[in-house]
């Protein structure tokens, strides 16, 4: 693998083979499903689609010099006995950014930023330093001061007090197409979304050489 990312996915049931279906990538089975008859779906989620389904705790990084796969495994598992389950009341339809759907929390978020803030800084050995090329292609100029910051300290801008919980369903889209394809995802996804909705998992992904990522381990939240 090419990178390794630390995300939240529900467990394999309804709501991830939706998400596979509608994306047109199934990361547990590594490979491309059929899509729904939508107009225009396939090239709504080109961008997300390599990706799969997830919610980004901390986001895709190269190991550390003398780190193993393993290593990092082991040490999710370890770690997940430590870090307590979260429960929200529920996901929503949401656009982002003015520009992409994906489903966002409802209620009080505390308890899901704290445990993302543990995740981002417990592994943060794990993860190899920004190379130059990297850095440059980030264009950190669009970024504000503090997000700056937080990109040469963890490799990524949208941590912490900048993080938002989210689970990518479409790339950038006209605003026409954003209403359009809101309505086909609510009636898509709202029977698989719960009330309430548990966050009981953190998972390990893998990047191929193809750019595709691939759903490696779960780790049950136990703390």
């Amino acid at each position: 693998m090419k990178r390794y990312a630390i995300y939240f996915a529900p467990p394999a049931g309804p709501l991830m083979q939706a998400a596979a279906d509608w994306l047109g990538w199934d990361v547990e089975g590594g490979r491309t499903v059929p899509q729904p008859p939508i107009a225009g779906l396939a090239d709504a989620t080109a961008a997300p689609r390599k990706y799969g389904f997830h919610a980004t705790l901390k986001a895709p990084f190269r190991l550390a010099e003398g780190v193993q796969p393993d290593d990092l495994a082991e040490a999710m598992a370890a770690q997940a006995a430590h870090l307590a389950p979260v429960t929200l009341d529920g996901l929503r339809i949401d656009v982002l950014a003015g520009r992409f759907l994906a489903l966002r929390p409802e209620g009080d978020e505390t308890a899901l930023r704290d445990l993302c803030a543990e995740v981002v800084t417990r592994f943060e050995p794990f993860r190899a330093l920004l190379t130059t090329e990297e850095i440059a292609r980030r264009n950190l100029s669009g970024l504000s001061p503090r997000q700056q910051e937080l990109t040469a300290r963890f490799g990524y801008p949208y941590v912490l007090e900048e993080f938002r919980f989210h689970m990518t369903l479409t790339g950038d889209l006209p605003a026409p197409d954003l209403a359009r394809f809101a309505a086909e995802a609510e009636a898509w996804f709202g029977p698989h979304l719960t009330r309430p909705f548990p966050i009981g998992q953190i998972c390990l992904y893998g990047e191929d050489q193809a750019g595709r990522f691939h759903l490696l381990s779960r780790h049950t939240l136990s703390g």
